[in-house]
């Protein structure tokens, strides 16, 4: 839902929401793809994407065109249920974007 908000905004640079599995947890992608449409990689031991970033459960890094982190925002602590959560990773993302 909110990757068609954003792309509908036209912004000067394109934002792409996806998701990044821990290395650990290969045997739960089904499970965790089920009912979403996010494209979904999987961390792998030759990358450590996860421990590179320092990423806790249910974070979203936000990265700057060249794959540097900007910040993170945690879905567990601003549960994106409550509209004001909502609206902040949003800005957060098109802030990012440039936008």
């Amino acid at each position: 839902m909110m990757q068609n908000e954003l792309d509908a905004r036209k912004l000067a640079r394109e934002i792409s929401i996806l998701g990044v599995n821990q290395v650990e947890q290969v045997a739960d992608n089904e499970l965790i793809r089920e009912g979403r449409d996010i494209p979904w990689l999987q961390d792998t031991w030759d990358e450590l994407v996860w421990g590179s970033w320092h990423v806790e459960w249910r974070d979203v890094v936000i990265l700057d065109p060249d794959n540097q982190k900007i910040t993170t925002y945690n879905l567990t602590e601003h549960n994106l249920t409550d509209p004001a959560n909502y609206a902040e990773l949003k800005a957060l993302l098109i802030e990012a974007a440039g936008g």
